[in-house]
């Protein structure tokens, strides 16, 4: 069907697709038009792409395995998609056919892409980023295939009520999902509990509760090319599904208790790990997805070659972050258990095979798993973990025998904090190769936290910058800007980003300038309109749009964001009538469930919001605007409206950020402290077109030795102590004058762990110079150009390339 859709005249295409959505509505929804809902449309054109897509899927398929080459597994907790149908359009061609054909049928094409649910499949810059390689390993053409979990629900939808977070289950699934293909027949099981019995040299697992893994696939079409790769998602299914006799006895809750038990696997994205039950729950999903993935890929290659002796050479399978890493200790079980081979022979295999990504530096985020939850749910892995880290220990102690308290610092059992697992040591003792996310954050990782492995595995760690891909965030994303850059350079900067550099020959061009200013201010205006339609707030589309849209944490620094917003607000009602840049501040996203502070620093959002935007004095200069439920499509619709992005991490936190790469790509100005992919921005657009504040890596460790005292910036700082004293006696919360204490204590009186005092001058100080230029805005936009220009290094494809070539070792497939 495809390729006969490819030889058609425009008109044609336009009436075949009508044709195709109509029979679509008619023979697999089954609905009369007349009748059907705007979801049945959605189903119906959604079909027809997937149909396009599906012959060259089967292709490549064919081809993965006919070619005989190496191949990779991504495996992944997350996999933050966004929607799906406007990427296939893009990615397969057919976006504006599409488009002219549900015109003439009375339809928009963007109102039915707006009834698409977002699959509940991730949470933030993890799960993004997994989809972005996943869309440049398609379009590179690579072979490749990712692994996750079919979340019932997502993380939770995001409501705002009386100012705070409220959360509500994410129902992604409830009108089904038209891009998923059921595969009934590919199922595994998957074991938890139990004993191990030992006779000989051989361990039996036993007396296992035992739970189904279901597969469900999904295309992932690469853009303007036959290639296209596989998600495959774990469902959990109880292995019996019912107890009859409990039924028949009339107990109908514990007839059933066995199956909601098991199928809470994969029921909610990140349930709430701060209970025993919540936190055994993630183990238990972090298990369902490698044992199953592991399974799956083991049965693949024997149909494909009847031998595992060949494993090492064509099999890939990387960790994105430790949430996977128990596929290491499956591994070994799989081979040594039920596949009889040696120790020896399945730890080289094992070695071979796995790399890992470090995501984070900070010890709070480094999963470990208590030995006793490990040893009741997965006593044969933690048999294993244990000889693991025996035999590394006895290696290290003969060729380190001088430095005594090594093996402790390299053990993978911790047994100084009640005796846990560390899965990141663990992951760097069985990968070949570990690589950072940003050039600093790979550099710390080396320096600090792995420096005893970079010691003893010299060769093993490396740095894979961080990258998006252009295809969703400016294709798709940018509209009006991605049409400016065919006019001006062609279409094939999307598989080709340093195409972007040509840019910097307009940059002084007076014309190309009012046509990028006229793009953001399209831009702009559409945010606008949603705020006004969605949030009631009305905002000026030529203020200054001020954004900081990411996971709400202490370490992403959105209470220092908040402390000179309310600077901003002082200073405007002492002089009301000087000529202020009128500005607009942009908050979205989820806090943890569990995550009180987070949660806090949400509602005081929220409170500082409803003073300042009631304040009639301050005449409309200053806005304040919280955006619930952040997702993939309201980041769409944001960053390319945003006029200057704040990447304010503390220094030294932030492995990388992609957002930081979204927002420079799409034309906005970055404010950012010297961490993660920060740096390499300013390397890249230049240091004159990027404003950085705060105190570096270096900095932030020697204040934290010479005994950090946030007292003193509080007593020293007039401006800074009047925003504190605020927020601590009620001027925000009048109803309940103590409602931020807590905030203020924890950073005047208990340390303010993440140094938003010690930074708070610097970054007020380089607010004043975003005001300054953003009051010459030829010279602003200038910049602007010089952002985009200069961007072509974060794609993703150049990222995906450097692990195909660095890491992975495969090779494009032939079509």
């Amino acid at each position: 069907m495809a390729s006969q859709f490819n030889f058609e005249s425009p008109a044609e295409r336009v009436e075949h697709l009508k044709t195709s959505i109509q029979e679509k509505l008619k023979f697999t929804i089954g609905k009369e038009p007349a009748l059907a809902t705007e979801h049945d449309w959605l189903n119906a054109i959604s079909f027809v792409a997937r149909d396009m897509m599906v012959e060259r899927w089967l292709r490549s398929t064919r081809a993965h395995f006919s070619q005989s080459g190496r191949r990779v597994y991504y495996l992944s907790m997350e996999f933050l998609m966004g929607r799906t149908l406007s990427n296939a359009l893009l990615n397969i061609g057919i976006y504006d056919d599409l488009a002219e054909a549900l015109d003439g049928m009375g339809f928009s094409l963007e109102q039915l892409i707006s009834e698409e649910d977002e699959p509940g499949l991730g949470n933030g810059g993890l799960g993004r980023l997994a989809a972005c390689f996943l869309d440049s390993l398609a379009t590179l053409g690579l072979p490749a295939r990712g692994y996750g979990i079919r979340y019932e629900y997502g993380m939770f939808k995001q409501n705002i009520v009386n100012g705070q977070q409220a959360e509500s289950p994410d129902n992604w699934l409830e009108y089904g999902n038209a891009w998923e293909f059921p595969r009934h027949n590919v199922r595994h099981k998957v074991f938890f509990g139990g004993r191990i019995q030992i006779e000989g040299n051989v361990s039996h697992w036993l007396e296992t509760e035992e739970i189904l893994a279901c597969a469900y696939d999904q295309i992932i079409p690469g853009y303007d090319t036959d290639a296209t790769n596989t998600l495959r998602l774990w469902s959990a299914r109880a292995s019996n599904e019912i107890n009859l006799g409990k039924f028949n006895q009339g107990d109908y809750f514990a007839a059933v208790e066995d199956k909601n038990h098991s199928e809470n696997v994969s029921r909610v994205l990140y349930p709430n790990d701060s209970t025993y039950s919540g936190r055994e729950l993630r183990l238990r999903q972090e298990y369902f997805l490698v044992s199953a993935t592991l399974q799956d890929i083991l049965s693949g290659h024997w149909t494909a070659y009847e031998t595992y002796e060949n494993l090492a050479s064509k099999i890939a399978i990387h960790l994105n972050d430790t949430h996977p890493v128990l596929a290491i200790p499956e591994l070994m079980r799989l081979l040594i258990d039920i596949h009889n081979y040696s120790w020896e022979d399945a730890w080289y295999i094992t070695c071979q095979v796995f790399s890992y990504t470090n995501h984070t530096l900070m010890s709070e985020a480094l999963e470990t798993w208590p030995v006793e939850m490990l040893g009741k749910n997965l006593p044969r892995h933690l048999q294993i973990i244990f000889e693991i880290n025996d035999q590394f220990l006895d290696v290290v102690k003969s060729h380190y025998p001088d430095d005594s308290s090594l093996p402790s610092r390299v053990s993978i059992i911790d047994e100084n904090n009640g005796r846990q697992v560390r899965m990141a040591w663990l992951a760097v003792i069985a990968s070949h190769k570990v690589n950072g996310v940003s050039a600093l954050h790979s550099e710390l990782m080396v320096q600090s936290l792995f420096a005893d492995f970079a010691m003893i595995f010299p060769g093993r760690f490396c740095n894979k910058t961080n990258g998006v891909t252009p295809r969703r965030w400016l294709g798709l994303a940018n509209k009006p800007l991605s049409s400016l850059l065919d006019d001006v350079i062609d279409k094939t900067w999307r598989t080709d980003l340093s195409k972007l550099s040509y840019l910097n020959q307009q940059a002084d061009f007076p014309g190309f300038i009012d046509k990028i200013k006229q793009v953001k201010l399209q831009n702009k205006s559409r945010l606008a309109e949603y705020i006004a339609e969605n949030l009631n707030v009305i905002v000026n589309p030529h203020a200054l749009f001020d954004v900081q849209i990411k996971r709400i944490h202490e370490y992403k620094r959105q209470l220092l964001n908040l402390l000179q917003v309310i600077n901003r607000y002082n200073r405007i009602l002492k002089s009301p009538d000087d000529e202020w840049v009128p500005r607009v501040v942009i908050f979205a996203g989820k806090a943890a469930s569990s995550y009180v502070n987070a949660k806090l620093i949400i509602r005081l959002i929220n409170d500082v919001a409803k003073v300042v935007n009631n304040d009639e004095r301050i005449k409309n200069k200053l806005k304040v605007v919280f955006v619930p439920n952040y997702s993939v499509s309201l980041a769409q619709m944001i960053i390319p409206a945003t006029d200057l992005s704040e990447q304010i991490s503390l220094a030294g936190t932030e492995a990388s950020g992609t957002g930081n790469m979204k927002f420079a790509l799409n034309g906005a100005l970055t404010i950012g402290t010297l961490d993660g992919a920060n740096i390499e921005i300013k390397q890249h657009v230049g240091d004159d077109n990027i404003f950085i504040f705060g105190n570096t890596a270096e900095q932030v460790e020697e204040i934290r030795r010479n005994g950090y005292n946030p007292r003193k910036y509080y007593e020293e700082d007039k401006e800074l102590h009047e925003v504190l004293t605020q927020i601590a006696t009620g001027t925000f919360s009048p109803d309940e004058p103590h409602r931020y204490s807590g905030l203020f204590d924890s950073l005047v009186n208990f340390g303010d762990f993440y140094q938003l005092l010690a930074d708070y001058r610097s970054y007020v100080n380089m607010q004043d110079q975003v005001d300054k230029l953003y009051r010459k805005p030829d010279e602003w936009a200038r910049k602007t150009v010089l952002n985009i220009a200069n961007m072509g290094y974060f794609s993703s494809d150049r990222t995906i390339q450097e692990y195909a070539d660095e890491i992975w070792n495969i090779k494009p497939v032939k079509l």
